[in-house]
C-alpha cells in the first residue's frame, strides 16, 4: 500500500486513521474494530464490505 494513500485515508465511519494489515490485505480501524478489504490494491471503504474484528484481534491491536 502506498504510504501517501494510507496517510490520507480515514475510516469512513469515524474518520480515525487506518492501519494497513499487509498479510490480511486489510485496512483496520482500531476505534470501530473494523477491517476494510484491499482488493487488487484498491481499498474498499464500504461499511457493508467491512469485517468486524474479533476480540483477540482488537486486543492485539492495542498492544
Amino acid at each position: 500500500m502506498d504510504q501517501k494513500l494510507l496517510d490520507i485515508l480515514a475510516c469512513p465511519l469515524c474518520k480515525s486513521p487506518l492501519i494497513y494489515a499487509e498479510k490480511a490485505q486489510e485496512l483496520v480501524c482500531k476505534a470501530d474494530g473494523l477491517a476494510f478489504p484491499v482488493r487488487d490494491g484498491i481499498p474498499v471503504m464500504l461499511q457493508e464490505d467491512a469485517r468486524t474484528l474479533s476480540e483477540d484481534e482488537i486486543d492485539a491491536l492495542h498492544k
